[in-house]
């Protein structure tokens, strides 16, 4: 700490001067009155930061969606992992020292505990969370997360290499196939660990992983580094991508289809306690369900409303995945076996 000592009365001017200057920076205090002095409040605040593991072209168009609306409130987002975020979520709520107002989360274990704690979030107040079509009680877990999104996953392929496509699952397995299959690393992903579990139990055997680790595939950290594999040809297919939509509409040599059935994980967003503009945080998730920010949002996922355009789902279809298979013991388990299988 500085040694420099302030008169009172000219550090509070500073300080004054400072707040004013910045629009608002400064952490401040939810409002519990009407909307529309929520609105007020969060404009004074003038800025809201979201962390995000969603698309970054679809985070990109929330912003400018939700700036068209709130001209007054700077939006910002960080995109990264799951693995990434949620630890920086859980060191501003410890510390007291937040930097995100609003929180995007996929982690099934992560979101469940969290709610169920709710010392991580505060209540959404926002008026859209009870639209009708929105569906609060099926969307909406202990007044704090609410759905937003939902991946939903595919077969993808690159149609050079394989201009016939994929039917099913079982196409995978043939031997021209075999070193040009992508998939994920679950290593700290609970929801690729479910993404893995699910292929055993619905793709048509108990093996399927096993069958697929003799394939010698290429593992890659993400989704998004698989969808980049296929346009670029590096890998022919895989059974783990997000539906190709700007990738087609790029006109990468590449195309998909959902299996049936096709595995899927939502996203839930919450009010960060340590919300550093709680009003702009609850403006923001209030945005997040209303028809404009589901548009920018739902581009290629699952949407949280009907009649969404380029959604391919509707996310109230896509349950949590079951948190007792999930449990660290039985990730970490489930990777050591995975790596015996896929990297052995």
């Amino acid at each position: 700490m500085r040694s420099l000592k302030v008169g009172a009365v000219a550090l509070g001017a500073t300080l004054t001067m400072f707040v004013s200057a910045c629009g608002g920076s400064s952490p401040s205090e939810p409002v519990e009155g009407n909307w529309d002095e929520v609105v007020a409040a969060a404009n004074e605040e003038g800025s809201v930061e979201l962390y995000s593991t969603q698309h970054p072209e679809n985070l990109a168009k929330l912003k400018v969606a939700f700036q068209q609306k709130y001209p007054d409130i700077a939006l910002e987002f960080v995109r990264g992992t799951d693995v990434e975020m949620n630890p920086r979520v859980e060191t501003e709520n410890r510390t007291g020292k937040g930097t995100a107002d609003v929180h995007m989360v996929s982690d099934p274990a992560w979101i469940t505990n969290a709610a169920d704690s709710g010392s991580y979030s505060t209540e959404i107040v926002g008026p859209d969370f009870d639209n009708p079509e929105y569906e609060r009680d099926r969307s909406v877990i202990n007044d704090r997360f609410f759905l937003t999104s939902a991946a939903v996953f595919a077969l993808g392929w690159n149609t050079k290499a394989l201009p016939g496509g994929l039917a099913s699952p079982d196409d995978l397995f043939d031997p021209a196939l075999k070193g040009k299959v992508g998939v994920v690393n679950p290593a700290g992903f609970a929801a690729v660990v479910d993404e893995y579990q699910f292929f055993e139990k619905n793709w048509g055997s108990d093996d399927f992983n096993q069958r697929l680790a003799q394939m010698d595939p290429r593992v890659y950290p993400s989704a998004l580094g698989i969808a980049q594999a296929l346009s670029s040809g590096e890998i022919s297919a895989t059974p783990m991508v997000q539906p190709l939509l700007r990738e087609v509409a790029a006109g990468a040599p590449v195309d998909w289809a959902l299996p049936d059935p096709a595995w899927g994980t939502p996203w839930y967003s919450h009010v960060l306690s340590s919300a550093p503009h709680p009003n702009a945080a609850q403006v923001l998730a209030d945005f997040m369900v209303t028809v404009e920010g589901q548009t920018a949002l739902s581009f290629g996922y699952g949407s949280a409303l009907p009649d969404i355009p380029d959604s391919v789902a509707r996310a109230q279809d896509i349950p949590l995945p079951d948190i007792a298979a999930l449990s660290p013991e039985k990730i970490a388990k489930f990777q050591e076996q995975w790596e015996k299988s896929f990297l052995g």
